[in-house]
């Protein structure tokens, strides 16, 4: 199990507070997706999401080519209560309200994903 020290060093660095932002929206994202919302290359948003599924915060799943991820199933729940508190006081402000509407307005062809 985290430690709440773990944890919360995880939820430090901004970019994978927005993975998490974003994953408390939508179910499950491709690494393409998170590429063209946060506007980051391929490789940095890698980086983050592996921190985040080294602490099993986020569960990868493949598909075909493409790799999914979403928040995991078997979090803890004061973690995911915490990741759902820092979504509902965050959610409307920028620059997790942009990220949104990148997903939700994309037309990423699913062919680009990885």
């Amino acid at each position: 199990m985290i430690s709440p020290e773990e944890f919360t060093k995880a939820l430090s660095d901004q970019t994978r507070l927005r993975i998490l932002m974003l994953l408390t929206q939508i179910e499950e994202l491709c690494v393409c997706q998170l590429t063209e919302a946060l506007e980051m290359t391929q490789p940095k948003i890698s980086r983050h999401l592996a921190i985040l599924r080294e602490k099993e915060i986020l569960l990868d799943k493949r598909q075909d080519q493409w790799i999914f991820y979403r928040l995991h199933p078997k979090l803890a729940d004061w973690c995911l209560q915490t990741i759902l508190a820092l979504a509902s006081g965050s959610i409307n402000l920028q620059p997790y309200k942009t990220d949104i509407n990148k997903i939700k307005t994309s037309n990423l062809p699913k062919s680009l994903c990885i």
